[in-house]
């Protein structure tokens, strides 16, 4: 039998702050109590001062594996989420070869059990290879249990094409998510279109690039009925957007990534690789849109687009870098430092909400009888932004002072991680 204390938490539920009852009690993988003063069962962990909640889960993870191993793979993404407080990642399906057919899904699941450190949860593509000309094998990826599907890195441009996939997962209630970005106007594009990158004479990315897509996608959306999500958002327009389709009843849903929560397009102004993204950061008042969306509910979900690349892909000058920068293991520390949430609403963004666009049962939840995938979050901790734990080492964050920090991950009630100590995988690495 195996068992754990935690004592003297701030214990936040799926519906906010469980006032009055400091403890949390493990058994066997399972919360078994919840209260205050309870007898202590196995090893005692003093949380005096942090948040106790739900697992963070992520629906926005490249993992790179099959095909990339050497910027990141299952294993070493599932090291960096446990140290980032993840207790589930949905994994991306711009692998190589791609994930658009069932076994491909299946290996991607068997993999991230037989590391056993987090949930790893495949996706699927919408198109056969991410190539935007025939669909993907989605029946065989609904059977292999895929939920949600996108050909993330790629916006699918083919209308038709897109209409008949929300067709077939709306009958399924899969979820359309999409990389909102239109190729022809972000064509050449390196940095926001805007007064940093006249300065530096780049060719921009347009906040049309994104706004459009998600404009005409709606449109889809009332036709097909489908659930729809939104992925990285990144301008105030495309978060207007998302407002009047919920006000309409849409059933749509939207993400916001720690990095455009963070940063805005002064960063790139030393055209430093690190931050080149897509989207590309864009300007305060789209930094400020972004964050009030998370306040107000508009963007229901924090979600890190882990993207690693080898530190030989990013050394390049910027015009010649890959774009994506990792994130795994601060971006609890960024919402907490630059949104403003109260307990409740820091759960909601990072665990509840996630784990109800991907369907998991076992995720976002902590109440009696619940599996204990738990994160212990110290809101006034400094971060630990020395090292990675990731095999890249393209992060944003790294040196700088952050607040906030993840003392301990329980996943299916063992610690895989402390104060970023992260154990070892539950199976051979294959």
């Amino acid at each position: 039998m195996s068992e754990l204390t935690l004592q003297n938490a701030v214990v936040v539920g799926a519906d906010g702050v469980l006032d009055g009852l400091n403890d949390v009690v493990i058994v066997d993988g399972i919360v078994a109590q919840i209260g205050s003063n309870l007898a202590v069962q196995g090893d005692a962990i003093d949380c005096a001062g942090a948040w106790v909640g739900p697992g963070f889960v992520d629906v926005h993870t490249h993992l790179r594996e099959p095909g990339e191993e050497w910027k990141e793979d299952i294993e070493t993404g599932s090291r960096a989420a446990a140290a980032g407080g993840y207790t589930a990642v949905v994994a991306m399906p711009n692998t190589d070869p791609a994930t658009d057919a069932g076994h491909l899904a299946r290996y991607v699941a068997d993999r991230g059990a037989q590391v056993g450190l987090v949930d790893v949860i495949p996706s699927g593509c919408i198109t056969a290879g991410r190539a935007g000309e025939k669909l993907a094998h989605l029946d065989e990826l609904s059977a292999a249990g895929v939920t949600l599907f996108t050909d993330d890195g790629d916006s699918v441009a083919d209308a038709g094409l897109l209409r008949r996939a929300m067709e077939y997962l709306a009958e399924r209630d899969g979820v359309v998510a999409q990389h909102c970005i239109d190729a022809g106007l972000a064509a050449g594009g390196e940095m926001h279109e805007g007064e940093i990158s006249s300065r530096l004479g780049m060719s921009g990315v347009p906040r049309e690039a994104e706004e459009t897509v998600i404009a005409r996608d709606l449109s889809l959306v009332r036709l097909t009925g489908v659930r729809y999500h939104v992925q990285h958002v990144s301008t105030a327009g495309a978060v207007d957007l998302i407002r009047d389709a919920k006000a309409e009843g849409l059933r749509v849903t939207a993400e916001a990534t720690p990095h455009h929560l963070y940063f805005d397009h002064t960063s790139v102004r030393d055209m430093n690789p690190t931050y080149k993204m897509m989207p590309p950061l864009r300007e305060p008042a789209d930094l400020e849109a972004l964050r009030d969306g998370l306040r107000t509910g508009v963007i229901d979900i924090v979600a890190t687009d882990h993207a690693p690349h080898a530190d030989h892909e990013k050394d390049h000058p910027w015009e010649d870098s890959p774009f994506g920068v990792t994130g795994l293991e601060w971006a609890a520390a960024v919402v907490n430092m630059v949104v403003g949430l109260e307990p409740e609403g820091f759960f909601k963004v990072l665990s509840c909400n996630p784990a109800a666009l991907a369907g998991l049962a076992d995720q976002g939840r902590l109440e009696e009888g619940s599996t204990a995938n738990l994160v212990v979050f110290d809101p006034e901790g400094i971060a630990d932004t020395n090292g990675t734990v990731s095999r890249s080492s393209n992060s944003p964050y790294l040196g700088l002072e952050m607040r906030g920090a993840v003392r301990m991950t329980i996943y299916r009630g063992r610690v895989t991680s402390r104060d970023r100590s992260v154990a070892d995988p539950v199976g051979a690495a294959g």
